[in-house]
């Protein structure tokens, strides 16, 4: 369009403006910008209306969580999906452990160091992508972590020595692992929020369908196929698995770019600070189980190989069932942290319960109890953390922090207990007393920081 210059020049000014008062009708609309403003060139923006930071944060705050839907629930399969691989695949340890306990004849506590170091990795680098997930890099973090595992566990079936299958199952795929838990937690948090407890509950039984699918893939295609061509089988069925994760994932919250990676402040809370000690104690013995009841079963109770995996499997599987139960509870009827607590407290009772344990049967019904009691506690960890949160795009980091920290119990836990083990003489007795305390010492923690949020009250829903 051409402009008559001369025109505009001469032409008398308008009158001054008085500036709009905050009642002003258009005010509300000056302050709101798309995301697609946000790309535009510095010219652009001259000519746009901006937003301050503290505008940005009140527009984030009056985002509603749609709190169901398809999209929502697909958020949840795929989080559902990249639990099977983040957690399914560490926790299925118990049958490596016996595969290179029986091949390389080396001790227990030193072939468990291999499945600590992968847990403690997928702990360990929650802090960094988390923080990723709050930028907004949720797929492509997603990605690289799964190219991690994939390529790890192609590397584990070419392996011959410890020190190799160390830094392939243990290293490369334990970094790839902590690269991939976050990102879907965090997406599924921002979706939901009456419904919060049970659909993480929902999204955490993907470790228990994990830990049954992927110790059966091992321990069933070994004899027909051989234990390099099990691996790769599992290789495949964790890269499907990341492939349909990814194409489901759909972020809602505006990228949070601006913050630490690690808050010291979020310390000074103490609900957060007691809830950060009670999950450092309960992921030091939390593993115990998973890692040594199918040794227990072989050496112990006599089981053969295949019968002890089958007790793997019943005592995953079972968590599987309790997850969802206690996310419905937690929403309905306690809350999450109450529930937390309890199951915590439960789950430290089945450790002392193991010591009764001396005969086949008893130890197939003990695998029931200890696998519900372990998925319960468990379930609701992450909808319990999330109700001590008033911002949900600092749910990443919050999170990530926690898990950073239990990194090194949970490193430190399954080397502690095979160690008690080696002292004992192949015995159990000290380390259920030593996983039972800690974790019922943990219960209390976690009850404490709700009694730091309620006060003591009894029937309050937290």
């Amino acid at each position: 369009m051409n402009v008559d210059i001369e025109k505009v020049a001469s032409a008398p000014s308008p009158p001054p403006l008085a500036a709009p008062s905050s009642s002003h009708p258009n005010t509300k609309e000056t302050k709101l910008t798309t995301a697609q403003d946000a790309d535009l060139s510095d010219s652009s923006d001259l000519d746009s209306p901006t937003t301050t930071p503290d505008e940005e944060e009140e527009e984030e705050e009056e985002f509603i969580p749609p709190d169901g839907g398809l999209t929502a629930w697909f958020q949840v399969l795929a989080a559902c999906l990249i639990n099977m691989l983040a957690w399914g695949y560490p926790t299925a340890f118990g049958v490596y452990q016996l595969h290179y306990r029986d091949t390389l004849r080396l001790p227990e506590a030193q072939v468990s160091w291999i499945g600590s170091l992968q847990v403690f990795l997928a702990f360990a680098l929650c802090i960094f992508s988390g923080r990723l997930a709050d930028a907004g890099y949720i797929k492509s973090t997603i990605i690289a972590g799964t190219f991690l595992v994939v390529f790890g566990t192609f590397m584990t079936s070419l392996c011959k020595e410890y020190w190799q299958i160390f830094l392939a199952q243990g290293l490369c795929t334990g970094l790839g692992l902590g690269i991939i838990f976050m990102p879907p937690l965090s997406v599924v948090n921002s979706y939901f929020k009456r419904k919060k407890a049970l659909a993480l509950a929902i999204s955490a039984t993907g470790t228990g369908l994990g830990s049954v699918v992927f110790p059966a893939v091992i321990q069933y295609l070994i004899p027909k196929v051989g234990f390099a061509w099990a691996v790769r089988c599992a290789g495949f069925v964790a890269l499907g698995i990341s492939v349909v994760s990814v194409v489901l994932l759909r972020p809602v919250l505006k990228p949070r770019r601006s913050g630490p990676v690690f808050e010291w402040d979020a310390f000074r809370e103490g609900p957060y600070l007691l809830f950060t000690l009670g999950a450092f104690l309960f992921f030091w013995a939390l593993f115990f189980g998973s890692f040594f009841i199918n040794a227990f079963a072989r050496n112990i109770v006599g089981f053969s190989t295949t019968d002890s995996v089958q007790l793997l499997l019943i005592t995953n599987g079972m968590s599987v069932v309790a997850r969802p139960i206690t996310g419905y509870l937690a929403d309905n009827y306690i809350g999450p942290i109450n529930m937390h607590a309890f199951q915590m407290f439960l789950l430290g009772c089945m450790f002392f319960f193991w010591l009764a344990v001396d005969s086949a049967t008893g130890l197939y019904v003990f695998a029931i109890f200890l696998g519900f009691a372990m998925g319960a506690a468990q379930g609701v960890f992450g909808g319990a953390l999330a109700s001590l949160l008033k911002d949900p795009r600092k749910m990443g980091t919050r999170f990530g922090m926690v898990c950073t920290l239990c990194a090194f119990s949970s490193l430190a836990g399954p080397p502690t207990a095979g160690a008690i083990i080696d002292r004992s003489n192949g015995t159990y007795t000290w380390a259920c007393v030593w996983a039972g305390t800690v974790v019922v010492l943990a219960s209390f923690i976690i009850m404490s920081a709700r009694i730091a949020v309620t006060g003591f009250k009894l029937a309050v829903k937290i």
